[in-house]
């Protein structure tokens, strides 16, 4: 009996590309068929989960996700980082008990606020601030905020508010009501490694264990019991050695699957998108070290303000800075190794704009 071939770094490659860049679908179904889809409020030229989400809904345009939020089974949250979950996740990190305790003064100001939005129904954080003064405070980034902005995010990060939906990208709250889980937390642990493992694979086992970190943000009570989940994982999960790095990837999934093979298309990538989220996995698969510069000094920018890494059948073979000029896409592209030399590249970067094009419609 023949037996199988090993899994090879091309093989994770190919997989890497196509278990995320699944063929467009509706947008709840997309959202739930990723787990989780980072949030950033830059638009260069559109919002991140807005440049994800375009890739794998039918017909997607920029703003879809916050237009149509209020009406879909997805929340606002928090896992490895902010941003949108399908509703039914949250029971796996609430009630959340926040690793920084309020002292008797804020409990009493935010039920105070509670009960306001209780009474008023979903409020603005301008209603809430004539409502309630609290004056300022200090913020995340060292500098000075609204204190009732500063209440109200952290009443949304407890489970006691959610969003219901933005006006003008402002968040407007709304009391939550969040489904419990009933599982022990070890179970529910064991559920939120799988979800990121789902969302990211395959993965070095270095990179799951820095998800495993970022996961005490979303569920900081869990802490004990993700680490139990991580062992576990390393030991039961398909995994092969290559260059002496472990990867990891989900029961049931092939690799080396000929499904895996490569469209002869080019993809503008979110900085946050799936496929190239892991700095580590990036360098590994795709040979040089991608950065985000938004925040970078515009004289030791490398990529630019706002590289979109650009995908071409399985390799990211450099990135686009684009712009927008009365109504014009202003692409500016570089390239790692030159200019992929295919006879089929130039009209599939050409085909990619058009679509970047209509999908910023929108905001044209």
């Amino acid at each position: 009996m023949s037996r199988a071939r090993p899994v090879t770094l091309d093989d994770l490659r190919r997989h890497a590309v196509a278990r995320t860049l699944f063929r467009p679908t509706t947008l709840i179904d997309a959202i739930r068929r990723l787990g989780f889809v980072q949030a950033d409020p830059i638009r260069a030229p559109a919002r991140a989960q807005d440049l994800t989400l375009r890739h794998r809904v039918r017909d997607y345009r920029a703003g879809d996700l916050e237009q149509r939020y209020p009406r879909l089974p997805v929340e606002e949250d928090a896992l490895v980082n902010y941003g949108f979950l399908p509703r039914e996740h949250l029971a796996l990190m609430h009630p959340r008990t926040a690793r920084r305790t309020w002292d008797a003064d804020t409990q009493r100001r935010a039920a105070s606020v509670l009960a306001f939005i209780r009474e008023q129904g979903p409020c603005h954080p301008k209603a809430v601030q004539a409502a309630f003064n609290h004056g300022r405070t200090a913020n995340a980034w060292g500098g000075q905020s609204n204190a009732v902005t500063h209440l109200l995010d952290g009443m949304h990060y407890r489970g006691l508010l959610r969003v219901a939906r933005r006006d003008a990208g402002v968040r407007v709250y709304a009391v939550a009501t969040h489904a419990g889980d009933d599982r022990p937390p070890a179970e529910r642990a064991a559920a939120l490694l799988r979800l990121v493992l789902d969302k990211y694979a395959p993965l070095p086992t270095r990179s799951l264990g820095q998800l495993v970190s970022y996961l005490g943000y979303g569920a900081p009570q869990l802490q004990v019991e993700l680490r139990k989940a991580l062992g576990d994982a390393r030991r039961l999960w398909p995994s092969v050695v290559i260059d002496g790095v472990t990867w990891l990837w989900p029961e049931g999934e092939n690799p080396r699957s000929a499904r895996h093979a490569p469209a002869d298309e080019v993809r503008l990538l979110a900085p946050f998108d799936p496929i190239v989220w892991d700095r580590l996995r990036f360098e590994l698969l795709w040979g040089w070290a991608y950065r985000f510069e938004a925040y970078t000094p515009a004289p030791r920018r490398r990529w630019g303000y706002y590289a979109l890494p650009l995908l071409w059948r399985d390799r990211v073979v450099g990135w686009a800075n684009v712009g927008l000029q009365q109504g014009q896409l202003t692409p500016a592209i570089g390239f790692i190794d030159g200019q992929p030399q295919d006879a089929g590249f130039a009209p599939a970067v050409d085909e990619e704009l058009q679509r970047m094009h209509q999908f910023l419609a929108r905001d044209i």
